[in-house]
């Protein structure tokens, strides 16, 4: 049976350019960037290549990036680091409702540190309104954090427009664009970020390694001590293997973005096409408009996205029903109870993010196979019968 993947939100494969550009790392070159020897000046030399390749993904200069273990790590880095380095300027965070639970539980963590988090909500197309937030900046804002993309339902934030608000302000701006660099524009300076993270898992790179983008002169501090690496941000032994992994995945993105976009643009409207077609009481999550290319979060009624899950990994088709980060969990998800959802409603989705070596033929099958599933689950449910 042939295998189909379209959860590319929760993972990506690992490009074999990234591989072959890996490699050499696990072997021969294994040298200690710290050290002073030829072994660690090449391994030092592709330490900072690497640097330049993901500060190029993101128009940024090379000495803005610091490495880390990945999006979670980054995201707790930005906001610990920015609010316990500038709290005597003030106490108070805004961010919202929907944000990954990377940026949820560290708020719920500063909070018992003495911060206070306005948590905005958001449209029922999954956007946040800039006239919201401007209203829920106080004296003591120090810190917004709102994601760029989100994981789970696409939508693209209006980040620029927040941009704006926030250095009007003087406020400190993050991001979480661990869904969207690689896939879609994210200059740092359009953008208008002092902060943002990514993770090379999102972009066909390996696991256990990430970036936070912090722009020159941020006042920050270190969550991590120890020998000083990353300029003192980041204190530990680089993870050379996988950081050049990220370089070359940066690299290929710059490269293929705007082919790769255009690709699963159109696959997206194929497959949204055929199911919102043939299913009826059948809707997409989140805006239609502003989303990302490939993704797509469906609302089935009288379904269960467990069942729908289950019935297509028996046709060989991975896919999801929400963030992988809590797929194991049986509370609905909070993402789409933000968008204005019943729980109901909530367990009735299904998260389908396509990738690069999708095709055509792939898609006709899995919306053949969500159309069967459907038929089938709503024909033995009571509430589903005509």
């Amino acid at each position: 049976m042939k295998r189909i993947y379209m959860d590319h939100s929760a993972t990506t494969p690992l490009d074999p350019q990234v591989l072959q550009a890996m490699l050499p790392f696990f072997s021969e070159k294994f040298g200690n960037a710290s050290s002073l020897h030829s072994f660690g000046l090449e391994a030092k030399e592709a330490l900072e290549d690497s640097r330049e390749r993901v500060a190029k993904l993101l128009g940024a200069d090379p000495e803005e990036i610091v490495f880390t273990s990945g999006g979670t790590e980054s995201d707790n880095l930005a906001l610990k680091g920015i609010a316990r380095r500038n709290r005597g300027l003030g106490r108070h965070i805004i961010t919202t409702q929907m944000e990954h639970p990377a940026i949820l539980e560290t708020c719920r963590k500063l909070g018992k540190e003495g911060f206070e988090v306005t948590y905005l909500p958001v449209t029922s197309q999954g956007l946040v309104e800039p006239a919201a937030l401007e209203a829920a900046i106080r004296p003591d804002t120090i810190l917004i954090s709102v994601m760029h993309a989100n994981n789970e339902v696409g939508t693209i934030q209006p980040i620029e427009e927040i941009g704006r608000i926030a250095a009007e302000r003087d406020i400190y701006l993050h991001s979480d664009a661990v869904q969207s660099v690689g896939k879609i524009a994210t200059d740092v300076n359009a953008l208008g970020v002092d902060l943002l993270s990514l993770s090379a898992h999102k972009l066909y790179g390996p696991k256990g390694v990430g970036a936070l983008y912090i722009r020159r002169g941020t006042k920050i501090e270190s969550i991590v001590q120890g020998g000083g690496h990353e300029r003192g941000l980041r204190s530990g032994t680089e993870n050379i293997p996988g950081i050049v992994g990220l370089g070359r995945a940066a690299e290929l993105c710059r490269e293929r973005m705007n082919a790769d976009g255009q690709k699963l643009t159109e696959l997206s409207a194929r497959l949204a096409g055929e199911v919102l077609e043939k299913i009826k009481d059948a809707w997409v999550n989140g805006s239609m408009k502003r989303r990302l290319p490939g993704s797509f979060n469906f609302g089935f009624k009288y379904v269960e996205g467990e069942s729908l899950l289950l019935f297509l990994d028996s046709k060989g088709i991975a896919v999801s029903t929400g963030s992988a980060c809590s797929s194991h969990k049986l509370e609905p998800s909070h993402v789409l109870l933000s968008l204005g959802l019943k729980p109901e409603e909530c367990h009735g989705s299904l998260r389908i993010t396509m990738g690069r070596s999708n095709t055509e033929e792939e898609v006709d099958y899995v919306a053949s196979c969500i159309v069967e599933a459907v038929d089938r689950f709503r024909g033995i449910s009571a509430l589903g019968r005509d």
